[in-house]
This record gives C-alpha cells, sequence and structure tokens, in this order.
C-alpha cells in the first residue's frame, strides 16, 4: 500500500459528494439500486438515508464522513484486494475505512447477497 502522507491526504480531503453519484452509477448500471446502496451505508457507517444526504450536501471530506460515523463493529471482517491493496493491510486507519467502503460497493455491483455483504449482522 503506498503509505505516503499525500496519498491518505488525498483520500481524506476527498468529498463523498464526489465519489458517491459514481457509486449509484456503478450498481446501477449491475442492475443494483441506490436504495441497496444507502443500505449499504448505513451498514457501514450508521448514517440513514436523511444523514447521508446532509453530508453530500454539506459536501464532507471523507475524513469529517468517517469522523462521525458510527462504524460496524463487523467491518474489520471486510477483507480481501481493492484497487490492489489489501484491505487488512491498509496501515491508515482513514484510508482503510475508505476502502472498506469501496469493497462493499463493488460487492453489491457484483451481485453479493446482502446477508453476506452485511457479515452475518
Amino acid at each position: 500500500m503506498n503509505n505516503s502522507n499525500t496519498h491518505n491526504q488525498r483520500i481524506a480531503n476527498m468529498t463523498i459528494a464526489s465519489v458517491y453519484p459514481m457509486y449509484v452509477v456503478k450498481v446501477e448500471k449491475k442492475g443494483r439500486t441506490k436504495e441497496e446502496l444507502n443500505q449499504v451505508i448505513e451498514w457501514l457507517t450508521g448514517f440513514d438515508n436523511k444523514n447521508l444526504r446532509e453530508l453530500i450536501k454539506e459536501n464532507a471530506t471523507f475524513e469529517r464522513f468517517f469522523q462521525q460515523a458510527t462504524l460496524n463493529p463487523n467491518a474489520r471482517l471486510i477483507t480481501g484486494v481493492i484497487c490492489g491493496y489489501r484491505i487488512e493491510e491498509i496501515e491508515n486507519p482513514l484510508t482503510q475505512k475508505v476502502r472498506y467502503l469501496d469493497k462493499l460497493v463493488d460487492e453489491l455491483a457484483k451481485g453479493r447477497k446482502m446477508e453476506k455483504i452485511f457479515r452475518g449482522s
């Protein structure tokens, strides 16, 4: 994993508003729904639709987004490779959380069942 401060800072400064539309397109292109995407985000972060819309409207960075989130205790069960990096080996906690979200979106887009995405919770 590129552990450079520049890489981690770039991820921290990205906004959920800039990434969320890409998540929607990705899952809808594969036959999944925005509602399912929002369920996945809520499972990981605790943000319901209203909270998510507010954070998008406020242009919250991923740093603020995850500071305010209540990470699901089973998030640590999210493993594997995303964007060429093994999630469980990512040292920067914020970068790891963002990659958790990326991995869940990928799983949703690939047709994985919600029960599996939610890691038994």
